[in-house]
């Protein structure tokens, strides 16, 4: 498994995580641990959790210093249990399966969103009550088909931060669950 280098989706969503992350975090989808790290300075306690044993290794011996950061494997939520969180970050594999191409690290589903789908139906119940979750994805997810399953999962979001590349677009999300 390959792990993800920070990009320019994992700045653009770093530097909102470093603004609003606080209390107990969760992030998903650790990959290098830059995320976590971020988090870590404003935050009681930060969970990084990823799929990738070499990840969370490389995470935690390769740079990510801070004390208040545990490591857990775990696919989305399936290791974790009875925690409830104030900030849930994700930047997750958002890019449309490319048979050319198998890597854990890019790979969304077939159209590029399924695995947000998937994160967005468990995360509710991983949120306290005011609790809110960020997340980085691109327009080659299909930015209608998000917007609509945040909808339909009972959420609303806040568009924070967009940054035109080459030949995509970055969002980054602020999603709030309406108990």
């Amino acid at each position: 498994m390959s792990i993800y280098e920070p990009r320019e989706d994992s700045f653009l969503l770093r530097k909102h995580v470093e603004r609003i992350a606080k209390g107990e975090v969760l992030d998903v989808g650790t990959g290098s641990g830059i995320l976590a790290e971020a988090a870590s300075r404003n935050a009681e306690w930060v969970l990084a959790t990823d799929i990738s044993l070499s990840s969370l290794f490389f995470a935690k011996k390769g740079g990510v210093r801070a004390k208040n950061i545990a490591f857990l494997c775990s696919d989305l939520f399936s290791s974790i249990q009875n925690v409830l969180f104030d900030v849930i970050i994700f930047n997750p594999p958002y890019l449309p399966n490319d048979n050319n191409v198998r890597d854990i690290a890019l790979d969304g589903g077939a159209e590029g969103y399924e695995l947000i789908e998937r994160f967005l139906k468990k995360a509710k119940f991983f949120l306290k009550s005011n609790g809110i979750i960020l997340i980085v994805f691109s327009s080659l997810t299909k930015k209608d088909k998000v917007d609509w399953v945040i909808r339909r999962e009972g959420y609303c979001y806040e568009l924070l931060d967009k940054k035109k590349l080459d030949f995509e677009e970055l969002y980054v999300y602020k999603i709030n669950y309406l108990y």
